[in-house]
C-alpha cells in the first residue's frame, strides 16, 4: 500500500507512512485498511491493523517467488528471475508473521497499526542465487523474463513500534536458515505443490513471466 522506496535511501516505511500503492492489487489492500479504519472512527469497531513484508516459508503457493524457483528446480525448469531481479523485498518467515498476528490480536492497542517485518532486505537476485547454491546449482543458472507491470523496487519494514509496544520479536531472524527449512519442506512435499505446478507455470508463460 506505501507504494515503494528507492534502492538508495536508508528510510523504511513506518506506520505513518502515507499510503501510495502502484498497483490494483496493492490500491484494493489499501482500499480495505481504510474501510476498517473508518468502522472504527464512526460505529466504534474493536479493530486493529497489521501491514507486514514478504512472507516465505512451508505452505507458500507455487506462483510466489521464493517456492516458485525451489519447484522449478525441483521439477527441472529452469528458474525465472523479473527483469535484472534488482527489486528488493523485506523477507520474514511465516511462523513469525502468525506469532506478530496473534500478539496484536491479544494484546495490541484497539484502533491502532502495527508494522511486522524482521529486517529481511535482500534483491532477488540475491535470493535466486542462495536458492540456486542451496540445491546444487551454478548461481546463473536461471533466465531472465520480462518484469512486472507496476512492480516496486523496493520495500523496507521499521517494526519497531510493535517490538517497543507489545514486546515481539521475529525467532527466524536468520534467513539462511530459514530458507534452508523451506527448502527441504518442498523437496519432501511434492504431493502438496505437484498438482498446482504445471497450471501455474502455464499462466506465468501466457503473461510473459
Amino acid at each position: 500500500m506505501y507504494g515503494d522506496l528507492t534502492l538508495d535511501e536508508p528510510c523504511k516505511f513506518t506506520e505513518t507512512t502515507a499510503y501510495n500503492p502502484s498497483s490494483p492489487y496493492s490500491a484494493s489492500k489499501a482500499a480495505s485498511d481504510h474501510l476498517v479504519r473508518a468502522w472504527h472512527r464512526t460505529y466504534g469497531l474493536a479493530t486493529t491493523i497489521s501491514n507486514c513484508s514478504n512472507n516465505y516459508g512451508a505452505y507458500q503457493h507455487v506462483e510466489k517467488f521464493i517456492p516458485r524457483q525451489i519447484t522449478n528446480i525441483l521439477a527441472g525448469i529452469r528458474p525465472k528471475l523479473y527483469g535484472q531481479g534488482l527489486a528488493v523485498r523485506d523477507w520474514i518467515h511465516v511462523d513469525d508473521h502468525c506469532d506478530a498476528v496473534w500478539r496484536i490480536l491479544t494484546h495490541g492497542r484497539v484502533g491502532e497499526t502495527y508494522l511486522v517485518g524482521a529486517d529481511g532486505e535482500r534483491s532477488n537476485i540475491d535470493v535466486l542465487r542462495m536458492i540456486l547454491q542451496r540445491m546444487g546449482l551454478p548461481e546463473d543458472a536461471f533466465d531472465h523474463v520480462n518484469d512486472r507491470p507496476g512492480g516496486d523496487r523496493r520495500y523496507a519494514i521499521d517494526a519497531s513500534k510493535i517490538m517497543r509496544e507489545l514486546g515481539w520479536r521475529p525467532r527466524h531472524a536468520d534467513f539462511a536458515h530459514g530458507l534452508d527449512q523451506t527448502i527441504e519442506w518442498y523437496r519432501t512435499h511434492e504431493d502438496w505443490w505437484r498438482p498446482a505446478k504445471a497450471a501455474t507455470e502455464e499462466k506465468y508463460r501466457l503473461q510473459g513471466h
